[in-house]
């Protein structure tokens, strides 16, 4: 990628970011920015599932004949609840996102955030394949010819993320790459690499073991998407709903904090070196909406709503705490406390038994004092009970 990151005037140029004022916005001004984007974006395309002339409306009346009634929930009605709940979660403005914002950071604190959320970032996009196996031929879900579609369009939905994710994108069989440039794909790893590389980091910098608080973010949601004690609606929602709905966000927010950081200190980032974020604001957001639609594919009973509202609890959970963690690491004090409201609590004794067993299961020089790792029973959790 080539160009400024901002103009004369201090905007930010479209290709780098929607929001040409982002950096004159706070931190809720970017949180209602892109709440309003995505209930637009999902509107709109909850509307072409109406339209007779749109290719989504053919894939939807497909599964209407194959499967009558299936669709048993009102999407906008559905969307409108769901996005409410995720997005109002206090993660999403987290103490550790504003200062980065703000610029209240330094170049080494920047150095020591970046290795620690690559460790996010390269676990973490294994969830959507774990959740794409929940979805097969021998299950429940895919009784009858209209389950077996069902069953198809959710794989469809999740595959393109993982799509997305490793830089392989589709191919017909006349342009299907050849080996060597196929695994020389642009994965959003390879991206994340050209920050480092900005940041001036050696390769023995980049890949660290994780703190604590990491592991058990990236063991959480591996378990919501992969354990056998969560259901498939629940792998759904978490890979979809859970981890896509505010990434735009906070991902708008840490590339806002690299670019202030970068004109005020002199350190020459440019949008190749910060293209990871450029992609994920861009993307992200059709990814939750992709997901939201065959969500609901799979939502037919009244308790349903209060499933996927809890699957998505206790990936919110795990990330707040992973900020938290992130927070001490990184600026070497306790951050201000984030407050949370009653609906986000997680009181899932299926979690914190898997959680403690996943952890016995890890490498201990995966994880920073990976021995007392393995044996903590304290879970981010805890204080739910």
């Amino acid at each position: 990628m080539t160009g400024q990151l901002v103009d004369d005037r201090g905007l930010v140029p479209p290709a780098i970011h929607p929001l040409a004022d982002l950096l004159r916005r706070d931190v809720e001004g970017v949180l209602a920015a892109f709440m309003d984007s995505q209930r637009t974006d999902f509107i709109r395309i909850v509307a072409s599932v109406d339209a007779p002339d749109s290719a989504l409306h053919a894939v939807f009346a497909d599964l209407d004949r194959l499967a009558p009634g299936r669709r048993a929930v009102s999407l906008q009605p559905l969307f409108l609840e769901l996005h409410q709940h995720v997005m109002g979660h206090p993660v999403w403005r987290h103490p550790f996102f504003a200062r980065v914002f703000e610029g209240r950071i330094t170049l080494g604190q920047i150095k020591s955030f970046a290795a620690q959320y690559f460790n996010q970032i390269k676990n973490t996009r294994q969830c959507v394949a774990l959740a794409i196996g929940r979805f097969h031929g021998l299950s429940e879900l895919a009784w009858g010819h209209g389950g077996e579609r069902v069953s198809e369009l959710t794989q469809i939905a999740l595959a393109q993320l993982v799509a997305d994710e490793y830089g392989v994108g589709s191919h017909g069989l006349d342009d299907y790459p050849e080996l060597g440039r196929l695994l020389a794909s642009k994965t959003h790893m390879v991206m994340y690499r050209q920050l480092f590389d900005g940041l001036g980091m050696a390769a023995s910098e980049q890949d660290v073991a994780m703190l604590p608080a990491v592991a058990d973010n990236v063991l959480i949601q591996r378990l919501v998407a992969g354990h056998e004690a969560f259901s498939p609606l629940e792998a759904l929602a978490s890979v979809g709903l859970g981890m896509e709905w505010g990434v735009p966000e906070f991902f708008s927010l840490l590339l806002g904090g690299l670019i202030r950081v970068s004109l005020r200190d002199g350190l020459g980032l440019t949008p190749h070196h910060l293209e990871v974020f450029i992609a994920h604001v861009r993307y992200d957001v059709l990814h939750a909406v992709s997901v939201m639609l065959v969500t609901s594919l799979h939502m037919h009973h009244p308790q349903d709503l209060a499933t996927v509202k809890n699957a998505c609890n206790m990936l919110m959970a795990g990330r707040a705490a992973m900020m938290a963690g992130l927070y001490r690491h990184v600026f070497g004090e306790d951050g201000p406390e984030i407050g949370q409201e009653s609906r986000y609590r997680v009181a899932d004794p299926r979690m914190e038994a898997a959680l403690i067993a996943a952890r016995r299961t890890i490498a201990p020089r995966q994880v920073v004092g990976g021995e007392a790792y393995r044996l903590s029973t304290a879970t981010p959790f805890s204080r739910d009970r």
